[in-house]
């Protein structure tokens, strides 16, 4: 039975993230609850190391909060 502790702590999403380099391809994937530090780490849906040293497809990529934002903008206009 888990104790009461683990039980009352939150548990925090991680999420995948992406080190892409200045040619565009994945370098190494990251999990975390937040986004790592730096402009070249990108959110995606799911790590497969089979895009290690290639470009990342489009479908991997997670839009993030700014994007969604925008297009709701764009939508309210």
């Amino acid at each position: 039975m888990p104790s009461l502790r683990s039980w009352l702590a939150s548990r925090r999403h991680m999420r995948i993230f992406a080190l892409v380099d200045e040619h565009g391809l994945c370098r190494a994937f990251r999990h975390s609850a937040q986004a790592p530090q730096g402009l070249e780490w990108i959110e995606v849906n799911q790590q497969q190391l089979d895009w290690l040293h290639k470009p990342l497809p489009a479908s991997a990529r997670i839009a993030s909060a700014v994007e969604y934002s925008t297009a709701a903008k764009a939508l309210a206009a």
